[in-house]
């Protein structure tokens, strides 16, 4: 009789150019979620600083540089800054529903706006509708999408209601807490600061669900992109020794 192995087997990817720091190269290591012990491996890896990207994990494995940073939000003890409070009261029309993960044309059409006005030339930028749709379907774990609207007169008791669709978020759902994979937003509504709005959404939305953390990928020091994350404090970074507590300047304001 033959044994097929459940260990998982990693690969390496060869060099590329950093998207986030000039002069770098990355490569990443990777593994695929295949099988019934796809949600149970995913909460091990991210555990150790993995992200999902559809049934693949990945984590950064360059050879010269340390600087991506796993980083996951304290939900329980997370309080609002000022200027973070502000944001939630300029997106109190907003009605956000969370729902399995299933693609839509009316999705993929805010996908091409944001794609065209915020990341032209991206890795995204090529991906047609059949790819955006394996992007949110082609999970083996617990994905939700949240789709945040603008409230109608009967938002409490109807989707119906809701207005235009105004921004999204794929998310995972884990044993100890929710995982941000991917999100985007309408470019005119850039006013808003819906990255920061989806990003305090979740908060509550893994503290309702009575978990501790929220997974928001990398921060990459030195890369004014990623800055934005070191500021939802407090939170932990995954460091050689295990998961720290990290609270910086940045969470004043």
């Amino acid at each position: 009789m033959t044994v097929h192995s459940q260990t998982p087997q990693f690969f390496l990817t060869s060099p590329s150019v950093c998207p986030y720091l000039p002069g770098q190269f990355e490569r990443k290591v990777f593994t695929h979620l295949a099988g019934n012990r796809g949600p149970e491996l995913l909460d091990l890896l991210t555990q150790g600083g993995f992200r999902r990207s559809q049934n693949i994990a990945y984590r950064p494995a360059c050879e010269r540089c340390r600087a991506c940073v796993s980083v996951r939000i304290l939900v329980d003890e997370f309080r609002p800054t000022r200027s973070m409070r502000r944001v939630l009261a300029s997106n109190s029309d907003l009605v956000g529903r969370m729902s399995g993960a299933a693609a839509s044309t009316e999705q993929y059409a805010l996908f091409r706006r944001y794609l065209e006005t915020r990341h032209t030339g991206g890795g995204m930028s090529e991906m047609s509708v059949l790819d955006y749709s394996m992007m949110v379907e082609d999970s083996p774990v617990d994905t939700r999408t949240i789709q945040y609207r603008r409230r109608g007169p009967d938002s409490a008791f109807s989707e119906r209601s809701d207005g235009a669709l105004t921004a999204v978020a794929l998310s995972d759902v884990m044993a100890d807490g929710m995982s941000m994979v991917y999100s985007f937003f309408e470019p005119d509504e850039a006013h808003r600061s819906l990255g920061t709005y989806m990003i305090l959404d979740h908060i509550e939305r893994t503290r309702t669900l009575g978990l501790p953390y929220l997974y928001l990928g990398y921060w990459v020091e030195g890369s004014r992109k990623m800055d934005y994350k070191i500021r939802f404090q407090p939170q932990e970074h995954l460091r050689p020794a295990g998961w720290e507590r990290y609270e910086g300047e940045s969470a004043v304001s």
